[in-house]
Formats: C-alpha cells, structure tokens, sequence
C-alpha cells in the first residue's frame, strides 16, 4: 500500500530538520508542570496522575509506555486537552490552559489535535465518507482547502476508497483503523494522538498501522504521542516515557 499521504499541498517540508536539533532554543509546544489527576470512586480515591512534568516539543514522536491501570490513557487524555488537572498546570505554546472552559478547551482540540483510539471511536449510522468529514463539520473558522478532495485522496492513500459509502461495522478492523486515522489527519493537526493504535487489530494489520503513523512523522513533521502497554511497540517511537501507578518512571519493567 502507498503509505505517501497528502494532507495538504503545503504540509509536506521539504527540508525538515531532524527531531530534537535546535531543542534547547525551541518552546514546547505543550508542556506540563506537576500535573495530578484524581478521580473519585463512591469514597474511593484513585490518584491516577502524580505530579508528572513533561515538555513535548514539535515534531517529536513519543510513546507513553504503562501497564493497564498505570495512568497512561489519563496522561494522554490531559496532554490531549480532553481531561483538565486537579492541580498543576498545562501549557499550549506557552499559554496556560489549565483552567479553560469545556468549549474553549473543544475549539483547542479542533485546531491542534487529531485522535486515534483502540475502538476506532468511529459512528456506525454515518459511513465512512462522512465519518472521515466529520471534524471539518466543526471547525469555525475558515478551512483552507477542500474538505472532499482531502477526504478523497485520504481514501486513496489508504487504500479504502472503495469502502466510502460502506458504514464502519460493515469494513474490517483494519479498514476501520485507517478510517479512524484519515478522520484523525483530516484538518492537519498539530499533534496525533494514538491510544493503543494496534490493540484490536492481528499481527499483520497492527505493523501495517504504526507504518501509516510513522510515515506521518517522518514526511509531514507530525507530532506523534502513541500511548501502548507494549515494549516492542513502543520503541518503534524516538523517546519513550514510562509511568507505574501516576507517576512517570526512569524504566519500565
């Protein structure tokens, strides 16, 4: 499968400089300080995040590396914009947004993040053209290109054209991955966000699929944040960072 993807006719840099030159001169492009996330259970108390700093810069390609129940989704949600912090604070190039509203945080995502999860999150009533239109639907401002001939070559290049005006429960696991991914990249974000990308997908399949988000990386400068439970997995990405019970760790064992 041609894995060359056109996000848009100015994504592609023909020049990138490798990841991490220049570092010590760049702002993150978000960064976390002593961030903790607590959640309540009935009278139960669950510290999912421990005073975790990060700072992730662009085009970095990161894996969070954690067993289940080890704070990794919640990492990422809060990296995400998804989830807010109980103490600390994030920032999004240099702006703190620790305590932005649910729709300001909502109009954040829609112009910097694109998510891929384990369950493909797709809708099943919509088929898969309007699935992969769906973020373009959001946006408020102005979008810059065409959102149909983008879904199309998207399609395309991920070899699924054929599978348009099939519905989501109708296409295969692998097929609905690279749907989830097509959706994901559609309004060219800054950052992609991949929580256990392979997880619901065969040995075949799962490699073809980090390939696809690899290929984004090292073509279009994407930043890349995968979350996995899975060594091997995880050190196809250029930094690791390991975390055991909401706290980031030097090794993961």
């Amino acid at each position: 499968m041609n894995l060359t993807l056109l996000l848009s006719e100015k994504s592609a840099r023909k020049n990138s400089s490798p990841m991490g030159k220049n570092q010590k001169n760049q702002q993150p492009i978000i960064k976390l300080e002593n961030i903790s996330k607590i959640y309540y259970l009935g009278d139960e108390k669950v510290k999912a995040v421990q005073n975790v700093s990060i700072d992730i810069f662009k085009k970095e390609y990161i894996s969070i590396l954690g067993a289940s129940g080890s704070g990794k989704s919640t990492l990422m949600y809060l990296i995400g914009l998804l989830e807010i912090p109980t103490s600390g604070n994030i920032y999004l190039n240099n702006k703190d947004i620790s305590k932005l509203s649910d729709k300001q945080l909502s109009e954040l995502r829609n112009e910097y993040v694109g998510f891929v999860f384990q369950s493909f999150n797709l809708i099943n009533k919509f088929t898969v053209w309007e699935n992969i239109l769906l973020p373009t639907k959001y946006r408020k401002s102005k979008i810059n290109f065409n959102p149909e001939k983008k879904a199309e070559e998207l399609l395309k290049q991920f070899g699924i054209y054929d599978r348009k005006d099939f519905f989501p429960n109708k296409i295969s696991g692998g097929q609905q991955q690279r749907v989830a991914i097509a959706r994901a990249i559609i309004m060219n974000p800054k950052i992609l966000f991949a929580d256990e990308p392979t997880g619901n997908l065969d040995s075949k399949t799962g490699p073809e699929i980090l390939t696809i988000l690899e290929s984004l990386h090292k073509k279009f400068d994407t930043t890349i944040i995968m979350v996995t439970h899975e060594k091997e997995i995880a050190k196809r990405a250029e930094k690791q960072i390991y975390i055991k019970d909401g706290k980031l760790v030097k090794k993961y064992l």
